[in-house]
């Protein structure tokens, strides 16, 4: 069995850095970490010279000392494959292993991350390397579980190199067979774009316009996402070979252009995730008015949890964040250390370890805190994190529980990227994510993403009272097939403007929208329009209740004759716009559908708009009879067998005031607690009751 991740522990753990410090520290930094609760450290994803100094020179030495003080003093340790930072020798040698720009420029040796995936000479030298390591350290005990690479994709998630060319050409010829297939998918007659040659086929570079093809991108992204996926395979099937029985492979996110759903199945036992909630006050993002700040990271572990219901943070953050020449955020104020491991806890992390212990000196990042300043001396996070310690020890018994979910959000890859390249469909996923995720957080309603994968049932999509698919612009049979099977069970579907009006490449389907939605929806899109600048907000009425139609709306009619309420069997209007030139137009349509519900919503969600539908379809504070919350606090909901646990944060520098509603057990304070209860600054309850 894995010793973290296990369904059996939370654990506290730290990224160290031997190469940066003299090894008369290491004896001392270990003790020190031991005795403040850290069980786990994290090494060696930048240090490829420490293995390999020179071509094909091989020193396993350092090391070798320093895991055998780990070992000797108790500490585990995740060992790190190198391949994020090519080191010198190699790049200089080796150019063709370097990342470019869209003109082709080579990005040069002297930071990170600025290799590409599919140069065949980089390849094999990080074959070379992880077989090197793994087949040396692997059988080490002190080691516990392999970290690939560091942060795929972070930095530069677009690639340019020759290397991505010639890959970019054996993926399209793999997806397409011919260029006349091509052809037909991009529609490249359209500017006379057409291909006669696959060597006429490049990666979508710098045009005059500087826009290109819109299929090309979807298909670039998607061609990212394999390559990032095949090269985390190649060094998790080496690692498998040598590493111990019970040692775990995972990796460190998310970032953009990545299928991480796909990566997890094939390469992963679970996902880690790195948490730097700080960059919600960073003064180069600072937005007074943002009801979320620091809070919004919980937006970002439900999205680690969809990959991995259980999973790591390899990152969290411990101080203040930057690096010399861009990124800035102060140090978090007391509390606020523990109040965000305990919101990595809440959403499923049974593992977090802290970045970093000691604070660089040198470098991109001494401004990058970690628990220890420059000077190593005792600080105030070292006392928080010893008093962290103590609460994640009273917390062992929530271990292994998954977090309880009441709505779900869907997703799938093809959205998610068209959304990044298509400027209208990208405005209004924007607003409706954001709103629907602060709707939900304030209203005390836990929610996971769901993302249509290949192994996805209808099954799995009952869970959820309600599913939200907010805009669903790239639309297939197979999902839809899904959604009606959901609905007809009893299911309730929630869709907005913009569905279903294109292919799984991108072009736009010569439909009557919402196209293949249609028939479940119940609905006809006989018009459709952006909201105009001088419509001010676009407000839809529904039985009384005003909601903004936001950015974008879809012109509704129900299909077939509208019945009476007593009928109930045809679609129904709900609600009709309240202002501009279509005013009194149907704005939202219900379609009963089996034993459930489908919506078709016309605009973008604002946040008044997802509040509304949170109300109107009963599902805000659903644990209302239990806890009363003030909206400035979040609840998370983790169960395991019969035993509930509650995570009361808040993310206020002022008290809070909650009420108990019922006995539950106080894991953290103990004993037994009913009534009114005061939240600290940044504090953190956690109840249990057996529901």
């Amino acid at each position: 069995m894995r010793q973290i991740v296990n369904g059996e522990s939370i654990t506290l753990g730290t990224c160290y850095y031997p190469e940066h410090w003299d090894r008369a520290l290491w004896a001392e930094d270990l003790d020190r970490m031991l005795e403040a609760g850290i069980e786990v450290i994290r090494i060696a994803e930048f240090a490829w010279s420490k293995i390999e100094p020179r071509e094909g020179e091989y020193t396993y030495d350092f090391y070798d000392a320093f895991l055998d003080l780990a070992l000797e003093k108790g500490m585990k340790v995740i060992f790190c494959t190198p391949t994020a930072t090519p080191p010198a020798w190699l790049t200089e040698e080796y150019p063709e292993v370097l990342n470019a720009d869209k003109e082709g420029h080579l990005y040069r040796h002297g930071t990170r991350r600025h290799y590409n995936y599919n140069s065949p000479i980089y390849q094999e030298f990080c074959r070379n390397i992880v077989e090197r390591s793994a087949s040396h350290y692997g059988k080490h005990p002190a080691i516990i579980g392999w970290q690939l690479d560091n942060e795929f994709n972070c930095e530069k998630d677009q690639f340019y190199s020759e290397s991505d060319t010639v890959a970019f050409r054996r993926f399209l010829k793999e997806k397409y067979k011919t260029v006349e297939g091509l052809n037909e998918a991009w529609g490249t007659v359209f500017w006379n774009q057409t291909y006669t040659a696959w060597s006429e086929v490049h990666l979508p570079g710098k045009t005059n316009t500087g826009t290109v093809n819109p299929h090309q991108m979807l298909d670039y992204y998607r061609f990212i996402s394999d390559s990032v996926c095949r090269f985390a395979d190649m060094q998790a099937q080496i690692i498998r070979k040598y590493c111990k029985a019970g040692d775990f492979i995972t990796t460190n996110g998310i970032f953009a252009n990545i299928d991480y759903q796909r990566m997890n199945r094939e390469s992963l036992d679970f996902m880690t995730y790195d948490s730097y909630p700080d960059f919600a006050y960073a003064l180069w993002d600072y937005r007074e008015n943002d009801l979320m700040k620091d809070r919004r990271w919980s937006r970002n572990l439900a999205e680690v949890r969809a990959m991995s219901p259980l999973f790591g943070i390899m990152e969290q953050q411990s101080g203040a964040n930057g690096w010399t020449d861009r990124m800035e955020a102060p140090t978090p104020r007391p509390g606020q250390m523990t109040l965000w491991a305990l919101q990595s806890i809440a959403h499923g992390a049974d593992f977090v370890s802290f970045f970093r212990w000691r604070t660089a000196t040198m470098g991109t990042e001494i401004y990058w805190h970690g628990i220890l300043d420059y000077s190593g001396r005792e600080n105030r996070r070292l006392r928080e994190l010893r008093t962290l310690a103590l609460k994640v020890q009273r917390l062992q018994e929530t271990a292994g529980s998954r977090y309880v979910e009441k709505v779900g959000i869907l997703k799938d890859y093809d959205n998610i990227w068209d959304a990044q390249l298509d400027r209208w469909h990208g405005r209004v996923e924007e607003v409706s994510q954001d709103s629907l995720f602060t709707a939900l957080q304030l209203a005390h309603v836990p929610f996971d993403y769901v993302y249509f994968t290949e192994e996805i049932t209808s099954e799995a999509l009952s869970r959820y009272e309600v599913l939200f698919y907010p805009h669903a612009v790239i639309l297939t049979k197979e999902r839809m097939n899904l959604l009606e099977q959901y609905v007809a069970c009893g299911g309730r579907l929630v869709m907005g403007c913009r569905t279903g009006y294109k292919d799984l490449g991108g072009r736009c389907v010569m439909e009557h929208l919402p196209g293949l939605a249609a028939k479940l929806t119940g609905t006809d899109v006989v018009e459709y329009s952006f909201v105009a600048p001088d419509d001010g907000r676009v407000m839809a009425d529904w039985d009384g209740t005003l909601m903004e139609a936001a950015v974008f709306n879809d012109l509704l009619e129900p299909l077939g004759a509208e019945n009476d309420e007593e009928a109930g069997a045809a679609p129904r209007v709900l609600a009709r716009y309240a202002s501009s030139y279509y005013k009194g137009t149907p704005a939202l349509i219900r379609n009963h559908y089996g034993r459930g519900e489908a919506y078709y919503f016309g605009g973008a969600f604002a946040l008044d708009t997802a509040r509304v539908f949170l109300q109107k379809l009963g599902i805000g504070e659903p644990y209302g009879d239990l806890l009363r919350i003030p909206e400035g606090c979040e609840l998370a909901v983790r169960r395991k067998g019969n035993h509930t646990y509650f995570f009361l944060l808040n993310y206020q520098k002022e008290m809070a005031q909650i009420e108990i509603r019922q006995p539950m057990r106080d894991l953290l304070e103990g004993g037994t607690v009913q009534g009114p209860r005061t939240l600290e600054p940044y504090g953190v309850c956690v109840l249990g009751a057996d529901i």
